[in-house]
């Protein structure tokens, strides 16, 4: 079937949606939608999931509703063989023109996704590889550094009082073109720095020269810091090659400055952290929104510009969704109002730990907490501490590699689960989205060892440190969240040191506090089942000193309790085997003292 408007020389790109592995396809089109990038085509007889997460964007949301309106999305029929329990599932009945690749993740996940990361080739490949290297969005910005270069204050000496921005380039050849590969500045940089720079160095002038003569163009922002205050300008003129004193401004474009600038601690968070990173020529274009925000349009817009500004979509904040009555339901909770005091404490301090004694709910909770916030499980990842645990593991490190084709094994730079999530959380289109890793058992690892110089970061969000095997600058988002759980009763490790107390707050779930108290008993009303398991935990916790070893509700919350011998068997098998652990060596007949003939005969 011919697809004249197919994008030559892209393939089709599919999407599997968890749980099910069902699948949408579809591919690119060769017109461009609103934002800049290339339309995509959603297939028929995709299928797409029917529920929509809390943080999808509202055009989202209507345009999913009027496609179900007009009987494009209508529901799957069961597949033979699967249960029908899971996830309800559209499917598409004829093709679908979405604006962008973005909007059709969306459209298939019900919820905002990054399309050129979501949809991937049948080899794994994501969208993102056969996106034009040469396109950029249409307005760009730009941090540049000249507040010290050997020595000298550009910034008031020159670019302030003469309309400009500059790079020294002392060393480079006569540029001849006025476009230069990155191939080519490599080589005038390899040659003319030679015995001048470092090899570390050398690399990141290339980026930055780069930067400023190729991807930098007329009407980007660009922006400087001098004395704690930022000054943005509208570049006005091309690159060009000069000669100045001392070589320190060689490279020069055209600037409309705001001279009134902006006091550092007035800055939005995010931009903030931008500005901590340690190049000359940073991209800013991430928080591009954030530096429209401060004071308008600079300087030199034109009426076009102004329109063109207005017409982009207002920004979307970071928020977690309001904790609705169908949670607070589901959870059993007490009150709704302790599940919103987790949603303050994580909008407030963006890690918790909820630590207790076992089978207190703490993973249970921490995953529908952040699958709730975060909307959906492609958001959320969790790990797992334990002894061995290292920094290598958790954000990245050298790992032996096969290669798949000649069987040779090399050591290359991998990337842990940390850092995987927060690349994903950081990426353009998902920097609104929440993103949630699960830490279980947290206070199983060296923790000192295990997050190094990650333990800053935690603490200043609004900051990027240089990454010890990478060497990038490296942030966290503000858009990762982190939950901990820990186990009181584990004695065997030692409990977390006072630097994570302090950039953690902690929750206590405890079978004597709510909402752990009470929930054995309220679970069973809900099920409609007797009361007495929950009169017996009750017993038992009450003849326990130590809180810290208390049995949580979670132990007979499982359908084989309530099969025939199965509270007697759990309470045999489960229940004891930790009393007996916790009274080692002591003497006492733990099935006398915890039994359930003595908790039934003698009741607290």
């Amino acid at each position: 079937m011919p697809q004249p408007d197919r994008l030559p020389g892209t393939p089709d790109f599919r999407i599997k949606l968890p749980q099910d592995g069902a699948e949408a396809r579809g591919y690119l089109l060769t017109r461009f939608g609103g934002n800049g990038t290339n339309k995509f085509l959603l297939r028929e007889g995709s299928l797409v999931t029917a529920e929509e997460w809390p943080g999808l964007g509202r055009h989202a949301r209507r345009f999913r509703a009027e496609l179900r309106a007009d009987g494009a999305l209508v529901d799957a029929p069961p597949v033979p063989g699967r249960s029908q329990e899971g996830p309800a599932r559209w499917v598409v009945t004829r093709d679908i023109e979405c604006n962008s690749s973005s909007a059709a993740a969306a459209l298939v996940y019900g919820y905002d996704a990054s399309g050129p990361e979501s949809w991937r080739t049948e080899e794994g490949h994501p969208l993102a590889d056969y996106q034009s290297t040469g396109w950029r969005p249409p307005h760009k910005a730009w941090l540049v550094r000249g507040s010290n270069v050997s020595g000298h204050n550009l910034v008031r000496q020159l670019w302030l009082k003469e309309g400009l921005v500059s790079l020294s380039g002392a060393h480079l050849p006569p540029l001849e073109e006025s476009d230069p590969t990155k191939s080519a500045l490599r080589r005038f940089v390899e040659e003319g720095y030679e015995g001048a720079a470092s090899y570390h160095q050398k690399q990141g002038l290339v980026d930055e020269l780069h930067a400023f003569l190729t991807q930098m163009r007329v009407g980007d922002t660009v922006a400087t810091y001098d004395d704690d205050r930022l000054y943005l300008g509208r570049i006005t003129g091309d690159a060009v090659q000069t000669t100045s004193p001392g070589g320190l401004s060689n490279l020069r474009r055209t600037v409309t400055w705001r001279t009134d600038g902006h006091a550092y601690d007035e800055l939005p968070g995010e931009l903030r952290q931008k500005l901590s990173v340690q190049h000359d020529v940073v991209d800013l274009t991430g928080v591009l929104d954030a530096l429209d925000g401060l004071d308008g349009e600079v300087a030199g817009t034109d009426e076009t510009e102004v329109a063109e500004t207005l017409e982009r979509s207002t920004p979307k904040e970071l928020t977690l969704p309001g904790i609705s009555d169908a949670l607070a339901s589901e959870l059993l909770v007490h009150e709704r109002a302790w599940l919103e005091e987790q949603r303050e404490l994580l909008l407030d301090e963006k890690q918790l730990v909820f630590y207790g004694p076992p089978g207190t709910g703490k993973t249970y909770l921490a995953m529908k907490l952040a699958e709730y916030f975060g909307g959906g499980p492609e958001q959320v990842k969790i790990v797992q501490f334990h002894p061995s645990y290292s920094y290598e593991d958790f954000f990245e490190g050298f790992r032996p590699v096969e290669d798949p084709e000649t069987r040779e094994v090399a050591f290359r730079l991998t990337a842990g689960p940390l850092r995987e999530l927060a690349d994903l959380a950081s990426r353009e289109g998902n920097r609104h989205v929440p993103h949630f890793l699960i830490i279980d058992e947290i206070n199983r690892a060296n923790l000192a060892k295990v997050f190094g110089e990650l333990y800053f970061l935690l603490e200043y969000r609004d900051r990027s440190v240089r990454l010890t095997y990478s060497g990038d600058d490296f942030p966290l988002p503000p858009n990762l969240f982190v939950i901990g759980t820990m186990n009181t009763a584990d004695r065997s490790i030692a409990l977390v040191d006072a630097a994570m107390r302090r950039r953690f707050a902690f929750v206590e779930l405890s079978p004597r506090t709510q909402p752990t108290s009470g929930l054995l008993a309220r679970w069973l009303e809900r099920e409609g089942r007797d009361a007495e398991p929950a009169r017996l935990l009750d017993s038992l916790n009450s003849r326990i000193d130590d809180a810290d070893f208390a049995i949580g509700p979670s132990y007979l919350m499982k359908p084989g309790v309530y099969r025939a011998g199965g509270l007697e068997r759990t309470w045999r098998t489960k229940i004891l085997p930790l009393l007996e652990e916790h009274h080692y060596g002591e003497g006492i007949d733990v099935t006398a003292r915890y039994g359930l003939d003595s908790l039934r005969e003698r009741p607290a």
